[in-house]
């Protein structure tokens, strides 16, 4: 059973900015593995992102993470 990250993170958005001061924000919710959590974390940090919320989950519900 693989341990997945249910992470949500807020990017700024790169694509429709016309001037400097209007910089809209893109929220966005995924599942990233648990092996490649500090790889996505790196990446959201260096796009100048922030990390909301972070939750451990399995592929089923109710299934135990092995984590205690």
């Amino acid at each position: 059973m693989a341990r997945l990250f249910k992470i949500t993170a807020l990017v700024p958005s790169q694509t429709r900015i016309r001037t400097q001061r209007e910089l809209q924000n893109t929220y966005f919710t995924k599942l990233v593995p648990y092996e490649n959590w500090f790889r996505e974390q790196q990446r959201i940090q260096k796009a100048g992102g922030k990390i909301i919320k972070v939750q451990l989950v399995t592929g089923k519900q109710g299934t135990n993470a092995g984590l205690s």
